[in-house]
């Protein structure tokens, strides 16, 4: 028979299905002939089977259909066997037979496996592995200490592989498990269905090792299995084949709950924990590795049976102690940050913009890990809850005055600033779902959460309760009632509560530190230059303490101002601001009602809000003005919500009782308001945003109205003394006034002069007599509060004129400075508009001394300052400078009112010859302007659009202004006004060469007027 012939009658075979190959079909028939042979050799012939005699009918190379298909039907056993035996040392690479690789068949066996020694002896003439002693291999295989050393050829291949070696020789049995468990996998897709049994089989044996491995990992000598399977985890997430492992862990994890007799389930994990604790705690934000172990954690907290025991391993040892949270595995995560661990030491240097990235992506993991577990069962969520509420309650003295005196106790006690920073991003993005001003959800919040009293822990899981200590904050406005408390809270609740108290604990806290650290940078700058100038020794020692500061200042500044945090701290300020409003309306529905004066009763709610809940509110908006400004402007939409905020509580005691909260919404007005002297910008349209939200503002008088009730108010806080306190209450309301002043929708609700007198006329001609009581005491009231506010006003303007009076007639150099004299100009000329102009009138009261005003003496003191400066020449060519109020006009009426008031004759007349002298520095400037108004715009100051005489360099903008127009804008902001960067007037740089280029041109026109005339 041809072997062609041969080869076709083993194909048509159907146990030819029972073998890998062709060829290990025709090796089994030619052994099983062999075994034939032998057996007929040793048998006397019978005439009766001779001519049956498989070794008389069969040469070697004739194998008939008919003989194969007997040799198969009577070792079927056998045949599957073999099969089965090729499979173990597959999924396995484990093997009892050590004989010549060249009698073996390459096909359907690995090539290189672990001999099995001792179990080979052990077993004596048996060298294949079946479904009976597999177990007894496997086991014997996980006790080698170095399976390597027993590597054996399984072919007669001479080829190095090193890759064959690594997976029969891994040493860590637990990844050596995995393997086996994938391979089992693998064989499970392509065995015949005979086998398919076995190899499930096989699977489930890897399972059931991988948990006595883990059950008993003493017994198994320099195998650290916890360490294993971490690096196994790690391994598969930086290699993307996590979903596998995760698979393997499943089922793992579900024998051990299955089997918790030797060891339960907390006390398998627990060693896993306690190993990414300690590998985590040394991780920097920056490095990659921390996020592959923040992804391990990802997928334990989703994990119902591990997230069990992460949280309640993550309980610290005394709860009490807030510092020991930050010791936890989840307080280890939480302290990672740019913040700097010693302060003034940078190790690495890495961009801000790379760092928020790094922020953003570490805030996601953090904001997913409790996601999962408040998601994942309600055990998880209270148990995830309970941590953070006692976490909370245990550092509440962080907000203490002494915590930030005393840095030592403080760390001793208190989880770090960065702990809160990052907790407090995570908590916001978990906010965000209900974080939008029309949200229905967002109305769902029950400020009663705030008032519980003491509860036991069954008590906080029954009814979502697990803050701690709410009811001893301070609130908005007393109680007058106990309030209703519902059976349970929800999660919108208590998630707010959570996260503002997050933000007052953490982001408040380094808000405060960083304008202290602000402010002593400015000292040491300025000390530094007065050393360097006097060539003092103390100078090198400055400035490496200046360099130490600044340090901090930027890894502080960098770690607050991450766009998305802030967007979604912005989101959840704002939503802040519209609950508020309509809690401060009576609205208790859940879809918000428009606003509308006067504002309607109904207001108890706010007993029960904190007051740190406005206070975050009013600290996050005045912090992005300070240091991220561009989010107010590209959120200004969202900023007429604030103002409806700022509208109703800080002109209505009723509704924010404490006067010093009020007095600081008129800073958060200022940095919401549009910038005084903001200079357009071409490529960012939303500049003008804020100015179009502020001037459209529905409800300006209202607005002004709070603003001026405010300002009074303040005078009745406090000491009378405290003059530097109220003074810095008023600071903000200063520039805000002077905006409205230049808006009409504002203007009109501040002439309070104008008022009272309309009010008295009213009064006197009886009109009053026929409104109604109610009606009669609201006028009564409104005329009360117009007289405080005026006389107010009118204190501070005889004070501040009176003062200016004396101190003129010695003091001259001080105030006829270019960079204070257009100032003092301004305001002297405003006052004299309104107290000799045509409008005067409008300023006569019945009784001005019921309201301290006294303009005969305002006049005077305003003529003699005119006259004790009026010597300087830089003084008086300002004056007509002064486009608002400045006419020659003016300053005759002046003439007339003096004359009127009886005042010394020789005073008369030198105001009379200083006004025509200032009206001939007018006409000059006015023929200047004619003749420089066709100026380039590189020679126009781009703030004022007139012409520079000093051009600087503004140091971090590079933009070239006048140097007066920078010196007054620093007078009252400290800021580039380009950029918003840090700025002070020794650091500008002068323009020398466009100065010249000014001075040429500024030449070459006079000398052409000249010639012209």
């Amino acid at each position: 028979m041809t072997d062609q012939e041969n080869n076709n009658n083993i194909s048509s075979n159907p146990f030819a299905a029972l073998f890998g190959s062709l060829a290990d079909a025709k090796q089994f028939a030619a052994i099983q002939k062999e075994q034939l042979k032998q057996q007929s050799d040793e048998l006397p012939a019978s005439p009766d089977d001779s001519d049956n005699s498989v070794s008389e009918s069969l040469d070697e190379f004739d194998y008939s259909v008919a003989e194969i298909s007997r040799s198969f039907r009577s070792q079927q056993e056998i045949c599957e066997q073999l099969n089965i035996n090729h499979m173990i040392q597959r999924i396995f690479l484990i093997t009892l037979d050590n004989s010549d690789p060249s009698l073996k068949s390459g096909n359907g066996i690995p090539s290189r496996c672990v001999y099995l020694e001792e179990m080979a002896v052990e077993l004596e003439d048996q060298d294949w592995l079946d479904m009976s002693n597999v177990e007894q291999a496997l086991f014997a295989r996980l006790l080698l200490q170095d399976p390597g050393n027993h590597l054996i050829n399984m072919t007669s291949s001479t080829t190095l592989n090193l890759s064959a070696d690594r997976d029969a020789g891994e040493r860590h049995i637990f990844c050596y498990l995995y393997s086996c468990f994938q391979r089992a996998k693998e064989e499970i897709t392509k065995v015949p269905e005979n086998l398919l049994p076995f190899a499930v089989q096989c699977r489930n044996l890897t399972v059931s090792n991988t948990r006595t491995v883990l059950l008993t990992p003493e017994i198994y000598v320099d195998q650290n299995i916890h360490e294993q399977l971490v690096d196994l985890m790690l391994e598969a997430i930086q290699g993307a084949h996590f979903e596998d492992v995760t698979e393997f862990l499943e089922e793992v994890i579900e024998a051990l709950i299955l089997d918790e007799e030797v060891r339960t389930f907390p006390e398998v994990m627990i060693p896993v924990f306690d190993i990414l604790l300690g590998r985590i705690k040394d991780l920097e934000l920056c490095q990659i590795l921390l996020y592959a172990y923040l992804d391990i954690l990802l997928y334990f907290t989703r994990q119902k049976d591990t997230a069990k025991v992460f949280v309640e391993y993550i309980q610290p040892k005394d709860p009490t102690n807030g510092q020991m949270y930050q010791k936890t595995l989840l307080g280890i995560i939480l302290n990672i940050s740019c913040l700097l661990k010693t302060p003034g030491v940078v190790e690495n240097h890495v961009q801000e913009a790379n760092i928020h990235q790094f922020m953003a992506q570490f805030h996601e993991k953090i904001y997913q890990m409790l996601k999962n577990l408040l998601q994942l069962s309600p055990e998880t969520k209270h148990c995830i809850l309970s941590w953070l509420g006692n976490c909370l309650h245990a550092n509440a003295g962080r907000t203490k005055i002494w915590a930030n005196q005393m840095p030592e106790i403080f760390f001793q006690m208190y989880a770090s600033d960065a702990f809160f920073l990052n907790l407090g991003a995570a908590l916001l993005k978990l906010c965000q779902p209900f974080c939008k001003p029309r949200s229905s959800r967002l109305l769902t919040f029950n400020p009663t959460y705030c008032a519980l009293k003491e509860l036991n822990d069954e008590e906080r899981k029954i009814k979502n309760v697990h803050m701690r200590g709410l009811d001893k904050e301070t609130c908005l406005i007393p109680a007058v009632q106990e309030p209703k408390f519902p059976q349970n809270y929800n999660l919108v609740t208590e998630n707010l509560a959570l996260t503002e108290y997050t933000l007052y604990l953490g982001f408040h806290r380094l808000h405060d530190q960083m304008v202290k650290i602000n402010q002593n940078l400015h000292r040491l700058q300025v000390a530094w230059r007065d050393a360097q100038q006097s060539s003092s020794p103390a100078a090198d020692n400055l400035r490496e303490q200046f360099e130490r500061l600044m340090t901090i200042y930027l890894s502080t500044k960098t770690a607050m101002t991450e766009p998305q945090m802030l967007q979604n701290c912005l989101n959840l300020q704002v939503s802040m601001a519209v609950l508020l409003v309509q809690l401060a309306i009576g609205n208790e529905g859940s879809q918000p009602i428009e606003l509308t004066f006067p504002l309607p009763d109904g207001y108890s709610s706010l007993a029960y809000v904190p007051e740190f809940f406005a206070d975050n509110l009013g600290d996050f908006l005045i912090f992005l003005r300070r240091f991220a400004d561009d989010i107010l402007e590209t959120s200004a939409d969202s900023l007429e919500h604030v103002l409806h905020f700022i509208t109703i509580f800080t002109g209505s005691i009723e509704r924010m009782k404490n006067p010093h909260l009020r007095a600081k919404l008129a800073e958060v007005l200022e940095a919401v308001m549009p910038h005084l002297d903001q200079t357009p910008n071409p490529l960012v349209s939303s500049v003008f945003h804020r100015k179009r939200v502020f001037c459209n503002f529905q409800y300006a008088p209202q607005l002004a109205e709070a603003l001026i009730k405010v300002f009074v108010d303040i005078e009745f806080t406090g000491d009378p003394h405290q003059f530097e306190q109220k003074f810095n209450y008023r600071r903000p309301m200063y520039p805000i006034l002077r905006y409205m002043w230049g808006t009409d929708t504002y203007r009109e609700s501040i002439k309070y002069l104008s008022k009272i007198k309309i009010q008295q006329i009213e009064k006197d001609r009886g009109e009053w007599d026929s409104l109604t009581p109610e009606a009669r005491r609201e006028k009564e009231a409104g005329l009360q509060m117009f007289g405080q506010l005026a006389r107010f006003h009118n204190i501070m303007s005889n004070e501040t004129i009176g003062t200016l009076a004396f101190l003129t007639s010695e003091i001259k150099s001080l105030f006829v400075h270019p960079f204070l004299a257009e100032r003092i100009i301004s305001m002297l000329n405003y006052f004299l508009q309104h107290l000799v102009g045509p409008k005067m009138g409008a300023l006569k009261v019945k009784d001005f001394s019921e309201f301290d005003f006294k303009p005969q003496q305002l006049v005077s003191d305003i003529c003699t300052i005119y006259l004790n400066l009026g010597d300087e020449e830089n003084f008086c060519a300002t004056v007509p400078k002064d486009g608002r109020s400045y006419s020659p006009t003016l300053f005759a009426q002046t003439v007339r009112v003096l004359k009127k008031i009886n005042k010394p004759g020789n005073m008369i007349v030198a105001f009379s010859n200083l006004a025509e002298r200032i009206k001939s520095l007018a006409d000059l400037q006015q023929q200047e302007e004619e003749t420089y108004a066709d100026a380039c715009d590189e020679f126009l100051d781009p703030i004022m659009s007139t012409l520079m005489c000093d051009p600087v360099v503004l140091p971090s903008s590079r933009v070239t202004v006048d140097r007066s127009t920078i010196a007054r804008h620093l007078l009252s902001d400290q800021t580039d006004p380009f950029n918003r960067s840090p700025l002070t007037m020794d650091q500008i740089r002068p323009n020398t060469e466009l100065k010249e280029k000014i001075q040429r041109w500024l030449a070459e026109r006079k000398q052409q007027k000249e010639q012209l005339e």
